[in-house]
């Protein structure tokens, strides 16, 4: 059996990550989403209340909730969450009950979870750069989405998904053995953004 074809079957370990991976996160994710759609609710209702995740001038998620950016789309940004996450924990949950997916809808998850992180990038210069606050519960799934997108992509990239030239790629081959670092290496990034970015407030603290 030939290395691609491997790849292309993947193995029970790979897809019980993967699925542990989907269904962990996505609760994760839907969780802080449902929570932060709750807080958005109540501060719709009443203006003077104050979120429990609003805990100084940096972290505020009223500041953030009160902004254009927090209803992009004419509705709170969280029922996003809300709705595409349970496709994540239900596909979680699927692969570990056994399910085998086909490869349009692994190229599905994959536009779907692209889409995602382009939309927490930016979101995240959003509340760096334009608001100047920061949400805790938005942080939480910014949190997930990014693992969530690197690990789809890299499950497609080893289970054939793209192609056999990606498959077989040496760039493939050091982002599967490089993966946990690199991911690392993308949250040091924001946090780096983030300290830079308020480090003004931040100092007074210390």
């Amino acid at each position: 059996m030939s290395g691609t074809t491997r790849a292309r079957e993947g193995s029970p370990a790979a897809d019980i990550r993967i699925g542990w991976g989907l269904l962990l996160s996505g609760s994760i994710g839907l969780i802080a989403a449902a929570v932060l759609l709750v807080e958005r609710f109540k501060l719709a209702q009443d203006s003077s209340y104050t979120p429990v995740c609003s805990l100084n001038p940096v972290l505020s998620c009223g500041s953030v909730m009160q902004s254009a950016q927090a209803a992009v789309l004419g509705f709170p940004n969280p029922l996003i969450g809300v709705a595409t996450f349970p496709v994540l924990i239900t596909t979680g949950a699927a692969i570990l009950a056994g399910a085998r997916f086909r490869r349009w809808f692994w190229l599905g998850l994959q536009a779907g979870v692209t889409a995602g992180l382009a939309f927490i990038l930016w979101l995240i210069f959003q509340s760096l750069y334009r608001i100047g606050a920061l949400c805790p519960y938005c942080m939480v799934v910014w949190s997930v989405v990014i693992p969530i997108f690197w690990y789809v992509t890299l499950h497609n990239l080893r289970r054939g998904i793209f192609g056999e030239r990606a498959t077989r790629s040496a760039s493939t081959r050091i982002a599967i053995q490089w993966h946990a670092p690199i991911l690392l290496a993308a949250f040091l990034v924001v946090l780096a953004l983030i300290t830079v970015r308020f480090w003004d407030y931040w100092s007074t603290l210390v």
